[in-house]
């Protein structure tokens, strides 16, 4: 190898190293607590599965109080709607280093390295390191990289094939085709729609040289031995198909059908195609005049926003694309660089990528999801990760970018063109006006690659300080042999949107988390670990997609109260001209009620739980058939409740204008075989104008700057002896 290979070789290898430690620095400092993107704790759930064995969790009939977000729950068993390779990445980094970290900055580094490979060989080495530089500083490379999503690793897939398909065009040894075959047969089994629309020119490619070398062959009137494009295609479609079968042996094992995956299970009209599309409590008709303005929308943002310098670098790429074109058309002399005919297949090949991968996410609904709003390219997920279905148009888009620079770069080196200069100045003159000029582009680049960054690491960092509030309570506390009762302010799911909160495959990790439910549910979990420490994890605020307003979270020690009859009394604070409050006591329809005329600055209620007279067990602690609340012990201002339930006292006081305040407490409660069963503290909130605000108005006695200073809510539970 020459010194001047040495020296772009050494160049590229600074390129991929910077790479990987730009994601590092983003992935840890930007991204410490995980993304806005939920799906970064399915794939790392599924990580840690992998580790211990598992490709689904067994909870039972607890089941709904554990399925994570993407989980498929088929009776008591989980399984993520994900294939398990993705996963597999992140589980080697977690099983070597004990930090999945690893597994983005690798990635990163691949993908940079194998686009200086693929740039190489399509053109040259000076194109290559430029490509893999061009590559790496991209926006949506940066930021999809640096966080746990699937689409950065499975591009390493794809390169990879396309790398090892264009050695073994190039060679013929059938380990570059096996090779190429294992790799796109593994992207596949990633993400099937990606993997196809990547290898299609590929697959065009080896259709037509099989079809061509047969034909010539036939003309001979022999076949053997078999030609080489129909040995080598045929050892990478042994070794692609190979993985197909392994996906579709995959899809029986988790879903019962070769021919259901998992993400067809989650929600069968999840996939590409139009007419009805439907995921969750999302559906649209998703027409081809739909998928035209959400894919024009996107591949517009990409090139205007998430392409390295922007529209720049855009342009700069189909200036490349166009004059590697020209210059591949038949007869035009390949300066020698080379074999042409290989560079223009190998260039070919890449150029078909801006087709397949167009036209097929064009069928795909994804595309318009990424959109929170199709003409506002600062909401949504597009906003913080760019339009990452079509991360595979990253690679050509790079290269021919790549050529053109290399090109203009050639074209001022040109001496003909620095005579030109030297007629109005002098030598040494030109050559400062050609450095300058260069100068002067890779500035204008520099900056406006920057200035398209700063938008959505902005974005992302909102996103990133809101969590750092949402956990504060769980970085302050060593939770030890703990169970956590988790919100769900976007339903009953786990790692949605609180992704650092995950458990174990097994659930039975050092702390255990579980959603927040129903009184049976929640029961029955406490019973499944009764030896554990109860917490119960909840926040003040409203949390929505943007991250806007302030969360204060809580992590509240709860304790399960038990005896024949337990008494409570919650005091509260009244505000001033205060003239009546009213006093509720109720439970599925039924009320128990006073009103107190004129109450002073403090307001003391007293109330009991007890097993109703009369009502029988067969003895399981959570079959008590009936139960009492009362009121101020009165026996006549009492609601009943059933098994396990929800008792709920609200004091509303009421100014003489009409302005209220409630203080509201929820007490999930059973009867038992012994009498009743309270989770303590109840969960308290102070609401003004409504009676219930939600986790708005969550009380926080230890936060006096979150509400007046004359609300208190101080209740307790006590057990004692029946009358």
């Amino acid at each position: 190898m020459d010194n001047r290979k040495r020296r772009l070789d050494l160049a590229a290898l600074a390129v991929v190293c910077l790479a990987g430690f730009a994601v590092a620095i983003l992935a840890t400092e930007l991204f410490p607590y995980h993304s806005s993107n939920d799906d970064e704790g399915v794939y790392l759930l599924q990580a840690a599965m992998l580790l211990e064995g598992q490709l689904e969790i067994h909870a039972g009939e607890l089941a709904d109080a554990f399925r994570p977000w993407f989980f498929v729950e088929d009776g008591g068993r989980l399984y993520s709607k994900y294939s398990p390779v993705i996963p597999a990445m992140y589980a080697v980094a977690m099983a070597l280093f004990g930090e999945p970290r690893v597994t983005l900055v690798a990635v990163a580094m691949g993908n940079a390295a194998l686009v200086y490979v693929l740039g190489s060989m399509v053109f040259d080495r000076q194109v290559g390191v430029v490509a893999a530089a061009v590559f790496a500083a991209a926006p949506m490379t940066l930021l999809t990289s640096s966080a746990f999503l699937p689409y950065a690793p499975t591009t390493v897939l794809n390169l990879v094939f396309a790398v090892w398909y264009l050695r073994g065009l190039r060679t013929g040894r059938l380990r570059d085709a096996a090779v190429a075959g294992a790799a796109i047969g593994l992207a596949f089994f990633a993400r099937p729609y990606t993997a196809v629309l990547f290898a299609g020119p590929f697959i065009c490619h080896a259709a037509w040289t099989i079809l061509r070398s047969v034909r010539h062959r036939w003309r001979d009137n022999r076949l053997r031995p078999l030609p080489d494009p129909v040995r080598r295609n045929a050892v990478t479609a042994a070794a692609g198909l190979a993985f197909v079968g392994l996906t579709l042996a995959y899809n029986v094992r988790v879903t019962g059908s070769p021919l259901t995956f998992p993400y067809a299970a989650f929600a069968p009209l999840d996939g590409p195609g139009f007419g009805h599309r439907e995921l969750l409590d999302h559906s649209l008709e998703y027409t081809p005049a739909v998928a035209f303005e959400a894919n024009s929308a996107a591949l517009w943002y990409f090139a205007t926003r998430w392409f390295t310098a922007g529209l720049i670098g855009t342009v700069t790429a189909l200036a490349g694309l166009a004059l590697a074109l020209w210059h591949w058309l038949p007869g035009r002399d390949a300066d020698g660089e080379r074999d042409r005919r290989s560079d223009r297949t190998a260039g070919l090949l890449l150029a078909g990528l801006f087709v397949t991968v167009s036209l097929g996410n064009f069928a795909f609904w994804g595309n318009y999801n990424v959109h929170a709003g199709i003409a506002d390219p600062t909401t949504g997920l597009l906003s913080k990760f760019g339009p990452f279905y079509h991360f595979d148009l990253l690679v050509p888009l790079s290269i021919f970018a790549a050529f053109a620079v290399v090109a203009g770069w050639r074209q001022c080196r040109n001496v003909a063109i620095r005579n030109r200069i030297a007629t109005v100045a002098s030598p040494r003159t030109a050559r400062a006006v050609v450095l300058a000029a260069l100068l002067v582009s890779v500035l204008v680049a520099g900056a406006a690659n920057a200035a398209l960054l700063s938008a959505p690491v902005e974005r992302n960092a909102a996103h990133t300080e809101r969590f750092e509030s949402a956990y504060e309570p769980f970085e302050e506390r060593d939770l030890e042999n703990a169970l956590v009762f988790l919100p769900t302010p976007y339903g009953q799911w786990q790692g949605h949107p609180f992704q650092a909160l995950r458990n174990d495959g097994g659930l039975d990790g050092e702390v255990v988390y579980a959603l927040e439910g129903p009184p049976a549910r929640d029961f029955a979990v406490l019973d499944s670990y009764p030896d554990r420490n109860y917490y119960r994890y909840s926040y003040r605020g409203e949390w929505t997609a943007t991250p806007d307003d302030e969360v204060v979270a809580r992590l509240e020690e709860l304790s399960v109260r038990s005896g024949e009859r337990l008494d409570g009394e919650t005091t509260v604070g009244i505000a001033r001209r205060v003239d009546r409050a009213h006093v509720r006591l109720e439970n599925d329809g039924e009320v128990a009620s006073e009103t107190i005329v004129n109450p002073d600055d403090e307001l003391s209620i007293a109330w009991s739980l007890e097993r109703a007279a009369g009502s029988e067990t067969d003895g399981n602690a959570s079959a008590g058939e009936g139960g009492i609340a009362r009121l101020n012990g009165s026996t006549t201002e009492t609601v009943s409740f059933d098994g396990a339930d929800e008792v709920v006292l609200t004091i509303t006081q009421v100014q003489p204008e009409g302005a209220t305040h409630t203080y509201r407490q929820e007490i999930p409660v059973r009867t038992t075989d012994d009498g009743v069963e309270a989770v303590w503290p109840p969960e308290r909130t102070a609401c003004p104008l409504v009676t219930d605000c939600g986790a708005d108005g969550t009380y926080l006695p230890d936060r006096p700057d979150s509400h007046s200073e004359w609300e208190r809510f101080e209740t307790r539970l006590e057990a004692s002896e029946p009358e």
